[in-house]
C-alpha cells in the first residue's frame, strides 16, 4: 500500500512507520525538520514537507495514497499546559487538519483512514467496564477530540465503501515518552506520578503496543475502537511504577492540588475509566504484549537502563 502518515516522527509514529516499511509498504511521512527527514530516510520512509494547516498543500500531499494515518499531535509540556494558547496547535491538528485530510482522502479515493483519538472523554464509571457503546463527550477543553471523530466518520458516510477508523488510545507510556522523565522526577519526591483518586481506574497503553495496534487497524472494519491494556487502579499503577524503578511507594497529590494541575482539561484526567479493548481485539486479532502496566513499567525500566 501507499501510506501517508502525519506524526510520523512522534512517539506513536516512529515505531508505526518502521513496522509498515519493514512489511513492504511504501510509506510517506511528514517531517518538520531536516533531521527528522533524515531519520525517516534511514528507516525506509519517504519524507514529506507539508504545512498541515494548509488545505491545498495537504490535498497535494495525500495524492496517490491508498491509506492515511493521522497520528499528529502537539501536546504541550506539563509546565506550559495552563499557558494561554498552549493547546492551540493540538486543537487545530484535530479539527482543521483532520478536516483537510478527510477532504483530501475523499477527493483522491483513499480506501482507509485511521486517526488517533483518546479514551479520556468517557464518563467516570468507577469500577464498571466501559466500551464503545458508552457515552463519549468532552468539556470545552477537549472539544477538538469530538471534532476529530466527527470528521473521520465522513470517510464511511453515505454508502462510501472506504473505511474511516478511529482508535481511542489509553494513556501512553514507554521508554521514549517524554512524560516518563517527568514522572520519575515526581516519584523521587515521594509523590504518585498519576493524577486521580488511588482507587480510580487508569486505562493505559505502552507505545509499542499502540504502534502495533495502528498497523493492525489497517485490516479492521470501519468504526471506533478502544486501544488499551487491562486497566488497573491508580494505586496499583503507582506501585508498579515504583517497583520497576526501585523507588519507595508514594502518596497521592491532594485533590485541590490535582485540580490546579489539570484545570485546562477539566476533570477528564481524574476520572475512573475501566476501558475494555474487547472490540478491537476481536476485530483485529491484536493483543497488547504488556497486559498491564505491571509488566509494561518493568519493560520500560529495563529498556531505559539499556538506553542510558
Amino acid at each position: 500500500m501507499n501510506i501517508f502518515v502525519t506524526g510520523a516522527t512522534g512517539v506513536l509514529g516512529r515505531s508505526t512507520v518502521i513496522e509498515l516499511a519493514e512489511r513492504g509498504h511504501h510509506v510517506r511521512g511528514v517531517a518538520r525538520s531536516d533531521a527528522k527527514a533524515a531519520w525517516l530516510r534511514e528507516h525506509g520512509v519517504e519524507p514529506v514537507t507539508v504545512d498541515l494547516f494548509d488545505a491545498a498543500a495537504v490535498k497535494d500531499a495525500v495524492a496517490e495514497s491508498d491509506t492515511v494515518l493521522h497520528l499528529a499531535t502537539a501536546i504541550p509540556e506539563m509546565k506550559h499546559m495552563r499557558t494561554p494558547g498552549a493547546w492551540t496547535d493540538n486543537d487545530r491538528l484535530r479539527t482543521d487538519t483532520t478536516r483537510y485530510l478527510v477532504d483530501a482522502a475523499l477527493d483522491h479515493g483513499v480506501r482507509t483512514f485511521v486517526a488517533e483519538s483518546i479514551t479520556f472523554c468517557y464518563p467516570d464509571r468507577g469500577a464498571e467496564w466501559i466500551d464503545e457503546r458508552d457515552p463519549f463527550g468532552a468539556e470545552d477543553a477537549m472539544r477538538s477530540v469530538i471534532d476529530l471523530e466527527r470528521e473521520v466518520s465522513r470517510v464511511s458516510a453515505d454508502g462510501n465503501d472506504a473505511r474511516g477508523i478511529v482508535l481511542r488510545f489509553g494513556a501512553f507510556y514507554g521508554p521514549d515518552a517524554r512524560s516518563t522523565d517527568k514522572m520519575l522526577g515526581v516519584a523521587r519526591r515521594g509523590l504518585a506520578p498519576f493524577l486521580g483518586a488511588p482507587d480510580a481506574y487508569l486505562s493505559s497503553i505502552h507505545t509499542e503496543d499502540a504502534s502495533h495496534a495502528v498497523v493492525a487497524a489497517l485490516d479492521v472494519p470501519a468504526g471506533t475502537y478502544n486501544v488499551c491494556d487491562e486497566p488497573v487502579a491508580r494505586r496499583d499503577a503507582a506501585a508498579a511504577f515504583a517497583a520497576a524503578f526501585g523507588l519507595k511507594r508514594s502518596r497521592f497529590f491532594p485533590g485541590f492540588a490535582q485540580r490546579l494541575v489539570i484545570r485546562r482539561s477539566g476533570s477528564a484526567l481524574l476520572r475512573s475509566q475501566r476501558v475494555s479493548n474487547a472490540k478491537f481485539r476481536a476485530a483485529s486479532g491484536w493483543s497488547p504484549q504488556f497486559a498491564t502496566v505491571r509488566e509494561g513499567w518493568n519493560a520500560v525500566a529495563a529498556q531505559r537502563a539499556v538506553m542510558q
